[in-house]
């Protein structure tokens, strides 16, 4: 059963999932150094966060190993370097692509595995697949949830059939994706009323998962929260694929658990993301990632254009309204 309260109490049910190399590893290709995995594991585990997810479960048939770091794929051994057999508390995740992972050789049943969750990743559109891919890793046993991404630019009623068929399917949790970082408060509001309440019917708990593009997603995680989503993204610092995610320091800063421990987040942030950011990877809010996300657009336009170093945003804004 979601729960609701005041901000004083510390939810039980609320649970905080660290996605910074999977979403992080969108800035720089996954090219992060073992030091950097090692202290991010180990600053999680004293944080007392409870999920790492430590990246995707990407084809080696569609994407070249030669060009991408190896969080991109998370073979068993490489998580297996940094956590060993994970005598912590805290559990592993990695996130699944519809179409973009070979999933029934890729993903080891679960006994064979230091892998905990699976998240299977999927447009409204591609719904069946996802399924398929539910129902795969759960048979392997793990725990899933069903992330539907871009929702802000979903029809509401394709938006309430993929619900209805991850309601049904064997699938632990649902996600709000809120991928181009469009919605405000008011509408995560709604959303995760709607999600909830399917949810309980079928249950499952609901997950958050914000990018930052109008500076909204610590205010819609939080927002998220108020109305029963229990399984909460955030990360270092928020990178996250351009104008990030919900900051860890900031939601561990926030919620009232004890189990909460923001200073490792800290020491983490000073050690190893100010030298990352000091190498040049960039991410964060910017003014084209305020206009794609005021136009319910995908980033990656407002992507390239900070690449380039162009700092004409009205006529990129003006760009953005003829496509």
């Amino acid at each position: 059963m979601a729960q609701k309260g005041d901000l004083m109490t510390a939810r039980p049910d609320i649970r905080v999932l660290d996605a910074t190399i999977r979403d992080g590893g969108l800035v720089n290709n996954f090219m992060f150094t073992d030091d950097f995995i090692n202290a991010l594991y180990r600053a999680n585990v004293k944080a007392g966060i409870d999920y790492m997810e430590f990246g995707y479960k990407a084809s080696k048939e569609l994407f070249d190993v030669n060009k991408f770091g190896k969080w991109k794929f998370c073979d068993e051994a490489a998580i297996r370097e940094i956590v060993g057999d994970n005598n912590s508390d805290m559990k592993i995740s990695v996130m699944a692509d519809v179409g973009r992972c070979d999933y029934k050789k890729d993903i080891l049943p679960r006994e064979d595995s230091v892998i905990d969750m699976v998240r299977v990743a999927t447009y409204v559109h591609q719904m069946p697949a996802a399924i398929e891919m539910i129902e795969d890793a759960k048979s392997k046993g793990y725990e899933v949830t069903c992330n539907i991404m871009a929702i802000s630019n979903t029809q509401e009623s394709d938006l309430d059939q993929a619900l209805d068929m991850v309601a049904k399917s064997s699938a632990d949790g649902i996600y709000i994706v809120d991928s181009y970082g469009a919605l405000y408060p008011e509408q995560i509001r709604r959303i995760a009323e709607k999600y909830t309440e399917i949810a309980e019917a079928n249950g499952k708990f609901v997950g958050m998962h914000a990018h930052n593009n109008q500076q909204l997603a610590f205010a819609n995680t939080i927002e998220a929260a108020a109305q029963g989503v229990s399984l909460l993204d955030a990360t270092m610092m928020g990178m996250g694929r351009g104008a990030g995610n919900c900051a860890m320091e900031l939601l561990l800063s926030f919620l009232k658990n004890p189990k909460y421990n923001v200073f490792p987040v800290l020491k983490f942030i000073e050690e190893h993301m100010l030298p990352l950011k000091e190498s040049g990877a960039v991410w964060g809010y910017d003014i084209p990632y305020l206009l794609t996300g005021r136009l319910n657009q995908h980033p990656s336009a407002a992507i390239d254009y900070i690449k380039s170093g162009e700092t004409h945003y009205a006529d990129f804004y003006t760009d953005l309204l003829d496509k």
